[in-house]
C-alpha cells in the first residue's frame, strides 16, 4: 500500500444560496484518505455569521463575517477523516467566497 499525499486548494463562488456547502462532496473524503485543511478563507459581500461541522459536529459556530473583508477561520489545522461530511454555511443567502488549501493523504493499493 502506498502513501501519496498531494497539496491542493479548493475555491467556491457561492453565489446566493444560504444552504450548506459541501466542498468535498458528499462522501468525501473517501474511505482511504484524510484531509487535514490548513487555511480556510472566506470572504462575504454581507455581514452572515458562519457554520463549519465536521462530520456533524461543530467545528466554528456562527462565525461573524464583515463585508468585502477575507477571513481566516482556522487557528489550527483541521482534520477531516475518511467517510464522513463537511459543510460550510452561510446564515443568510448573502454571497461570499471560499477558499481551502488542504492536504489530501490517500491510501492507495498497489498491486
Amino acid at each position: 500500500m502506498a502513501v501519496v499525499n498531494q497539496y491542493k486548494f479548493k475555491g467556491i463562488d457561492n453565489s446566493t444560496s444560504g444552504s450548506a456547502l459541501v466542498p468535498f462532496g458528499t462522501g468525501n473524503p473517501l474511505v482511504n484518505e484524510t484531509i487535514i485543511i490548513k487555511s480556510l478563507l472566506v470572504t462575504s459581500a454581507g455581514t452572515p455569521t458562519v457554520t463549519v461541522t465536521n462530520n456533524s459536529i461543530t467545528a466554528i459556530k456562527s462565525a461573524a463575517l464583515t463585508a468585502n473583508v477575507t477571513t481566516e477561520l482556522l487557528t489550527q489545522p483541521l482534520i477531516v477523516e475518511g467517510g464522513s461530511v463537511f459543510t460550510i454555511q452561510s446564515s443568510n443567502t448573502d454571497s461570499f467566497d471560499i477558499a481551502i488549501s488542504y492536504l489530501n493523504i490517500k491510501k492507495e493499493k498497489i498491486d
